[in-house]
């Protein structure tokens, strides 16, 4: 094949074959009146790997102004993490709920 009649390289032309940055997401939790603040820090360390200093930091902005972020996800990444907190909260009996947002 002739570089005259492979036009991927001409100028001015966009590479369609390079790969996009996924979409990424934040996963917040929701302030309740019920779950407590020892159960959100469990959460955080443990689902999210968060420091003892950083988990408290966070559940006290869910606390203080009803959502904190936990981190900055891939799509599948947060559904799964968002999911997994319900999972989590359902099964310790509180009302602990999570979301996603595009960034």
């Amino acid at each position: 094949m002739s570089t005259q009649d492979d036009t991927r390289f001409a100028p001015g032309l966009i590479d369609e074959t390079r790969t996009k940055e996924p979409r990424r997401f934040k996963v917040l939790l929701h302030n309740d009146d019920y779950t407590s603040m020892e159960f959100v820090v469990h959460v955080l360390r443990g689902l999210f790997q968060k420091p003892e200093h950083e988990a408290m930091r966070i559940m006290l902005a869910v606390h203080k102004q009803g959502l904190g972020e936990c981190g900055i996800y891939t799509a599948e990444v947060a559904e799964t993490k968002v999911d997994t907190v319900h999972a989590m909260a359902k099964a310790a009996g509180f009302p602990l709920r999570a979301s996603m947002e595009e960034v």
